[in-house]
C-alpha cells in the first residue's frame, strides 16, 4: 500500500492517534472517508477511460489494416519502374 509496510503504517497510525485530540477523530475519519471516496472515483474514471480507449483502438485496427494495404498497393504500383519500349526507327524509302 503506497510503498510502505504494515509496520510503518501502524507507527503512522499510532502517532496520528497521539497527536489528534479525541474530539476531532470523527472529523478526521470523515475527511479520510471523503479522500478515499474521491481517489476511488478518480481511479474508476481513469480505468473507464482506458477501457474506452482500448475498445476504440480495437475497432480502428481493422480499418488501419485496410488503409495500409490499400496504400501499399497503390504506392507499389507507382514505385515500380516503367518499362521503356524500344522505338524502331522507320526508314523512309525514297
Amino acid at each position: 500500500m503506497f510503498g510502505i509496510s504494515w509496520a510503518e503504517f501502524l507507527v503512522i497510525l499510532i502517532v496520528a492517534i497521539l497527536v489528534v485530540p479525541v474530539k476531532y477523530w470523527p472529523d478526521v475519519a470523515r475527511a479520510l472517508a471523503r479522500a478515499v471516496k474521491y481517489v476511488r472515483a478518480f481511479i474508476w474514471k481513469i480505468t473507464d477511460a482506458t477501457d474506452k480507449i482500448k475498445d476504440q483502438i480495437d475497432l480502428e485496427k481493422p480499418i488501419d489494416d485496410i488503409i495500409n494495404t490499400t496504400t501499399n498497393d497503390v504506392l507499389g504500383d507507382f514505385s515500380e519502374p516503367i518499362k521503356k519500349s524500344k522505338k524502331r526507327k522507320v526508314s523512309k524509302s525514297k
